[in-house]
């Protein structure tokens, strides 16, 4: 069984965030990274599947020299090779965009599944995994948090609103988004961090066309303003100022 597994790298949540002179992004120049989180449970799941069907898995990130790290750190845990889609940091490409680029890397690679993380942990738009199942005609699965991938087909347990769960047939290759939390796990030992550095990462050029450029722009991000407000109904009346409050609620809040 031949896996790939999507990876970013993300702004490790401890950084300390301001906005560029732009108001376009964050300034980057002082940050540090680590890996998406639910990128590492993917990761941990397909090595998982790995031990008990065999096969090989095969690490995929986009991103300038220094997403390398996110690379070196999946092949030290187990990952067999990777692919490494190299593009400069003013590269911020849609959902659309980003899944366009993917698709082309990996065409020639015939998976038989395909994981990513739920959404990213900086946009959070938990699209790129749906779209590129799309691109390549692949079914898929998001919020799974059980794979079973005893028989031909798979079987996915995926989480639901309300505390329900859904289990899901599925066949082969297909394409999962895998929430946090579904296993632990695993760190980086010597022995593979020793055996990371023979294996191979390709590098690839991403092939700019109508479909690979950005379909979206972000033309300002701020901090939310605090401010409060306060006001007094019914001068000190309870009955005028419930009915006030009543009528508030109706036609400015709209709950009632």
């Amino acid at each position: 069984m031949k896996i790939i597994v999507l990876m970013k790298q993300v702004a490790n949540k401890d950084a300390i965030l301001r906005i560029n002179k732009d108001q376009t992004w964050i300034e980057e120049s002082d940050l540090s990274y680590e890996v998406n989180e639910s990128d590492g449970y993917a990761l941990e799941e397909s090595l998982r599947l790995k031990e008990k069907h065999g096969g090989e898995v095969v690490v995929c990130t986009m991103g300038a020299a220094r997403v390398k790290a996110v690379i070196k750190d999946a092949l030290a845990r187990g990952a067999d090779r990777a692919i490494h889609i190299v593009a400069d940091d003013s590269l911020r490409p849609s959902p659309f965009a980003a899944a366009s680029i993917i698709a082309g890397a990996i065409k020639d690679e015939h998976p038989d599944l395909i994981m990513s993380g739920l959404q990213s942990d900086d946009n959070s738009y938990a699209q790129t995994g749906v779209i590129l199942a799309e691109l390549l005609g692949l079914p898929h699965a998001t919020i799974v948090i059980e794979v079973d991938a005893s028989g031909e087909g798979l079987r996915v347990k995926r989480e639901l609103e309300s505390g329900w769960y859904q289990w899901y047939t599925m066949p082969k290759p297909a394409l999962l988004t895998i929430q946090s939390g579904i296993s632990q796990i695993r760190y980086a030992t010597l022995k593979g961090i020793m055996a990371a550095k023979k294996k191979e990462i390709r590098e690839v050029t991403p092939q700019m066309d109508a479909n690979t450029a950005s379909h979206q722009k972000v033309t300002k991000i701020y901090f939310p303003q605090k401010q409060k407000q306060t006001q007094f109904l019914g001068n000190g009346d309870a009955k005028a100022g419930a009915a006030m409050l009543a009528d508030k609620l109706r036609t400015e809040a709209r709950i009632i």
